[in-house]
């Protein structure tokens, strides 16, 4: 006889597991404790209570939007894509082909493609696997597995450091409601008090932004949802999802590399790239 699980308990195993194993600064459903730098934004992330519609989650987007600069400097310069761009990576030879949304997510999309024309992503390592006790994530994109010296206990805390100015490029989190004509910056869905789900959610295929504790510090690390997460919806931000080549996503094992990204289509979407 087959003991049976209910689902709510093997989420919880897994979100707990990944509390109590986690390292690294940047991970996904982690409750790890970032490195502190002093180009870390902080946020206090405690929920609100407060319940709102479509129309004030577009109101308080607007109005964040606005305002972003204050909490991160230089954000009206950082790489955005206005639309939509393709994005094919080549692991072991296959490819995976990535819609990226600019519509919905212009700073981290933009941010995904300005690292993929610079050549970031080629010859990284998939540092992170979690497949058990069921299929969740596949993350890489740390700029120090490039170099085969770096120990694998260390991967998982890099960044991208921009060379024009010698310092780490982090985007804010950038979440977008369901009825919201701006998306949120610098808090997840909960912390800004906003009910409604995100519109690019974690479905099987979603590609998002991996971060530490703190929102605002995404940089280059990014996963693939081996399945619908949605207990991640609103606290990491999606840009984009695995159109073609998914298979391939499932075959990746921990220590493989990225042989190739490149932008295929949509590169002319692209401004303020760095």
């Amino acid at each position: 006889m087959r003991l049976k699980i209910p689902q709510f308990l093997v989420t919880l195993m897994i979100v707990g597991a990944l509390m109590l194993g986690g390292c690294s600064t940047q991970q996904v459903a982690s409750n790890s404790s970032p490195t502190s730098t002093a180009t870390e934004a902080s946020t206090n992330s405690t929920a609100e209570t407060t319940t709102h519609t479509a129309n004030t989650a577009s109101t308080e987007a607007t109005s964040v939007s606005e305002n972003i600069s204050e909490s991160i400097p230089g954000m009206k310069d950082l790489p955005r894509l206005e639309g939509k761009a393709t994005v094919v990576m080549t692991v072991k030879g296959s490819p995976i082909t990535i819609e990226v949304d600019g519509t919905n997510a212009p700073i981290t999309a933009g941010n995904f493609v300005d690292l993929v024309q610079k050549g970031v992503y080629d010859g990284l390592v998939f540092h992170r696997v979690v497949r058990q006790p069921q299929p969740f994530v596949v993350q890489g994109g740390d700029p120090q597995s490039k170099d085969p010296k770096v120990p694998a206990n260390r991967l998982g805390t890099g960044s991208f450091t921009d060379p024009k100015t010698g310092k780490i490029r982090y985007i804010p989190l950038e979440i977008k409601p369901k009825g919201a004509e701006q998306p949120i910056y610098s808090k997840t869905l909960e912390a800004a008090g906003v009910t409604q789900p995100p519109v690019l959610q974690h479905k099987q295929g979603a590609v998002a932004m991996a971060r530490s504790q703190m929102p605002d510090s995404a940089s280059s690390q990014f996963y693939f949802a081996l399945a619908d997460l949605g207990f991640l919806d609103g606290s990491y931000a999606v840009f984009g999802n695995v159109t073609n080549g998914f298979d391939v996503v499932n075959k990746i094992q921990q220590g493989d590399r990225i042989d190739s990204a490149k932008v295929t289509q949509g590169a002319e979407n692209l401004k303020n790239a760095g």
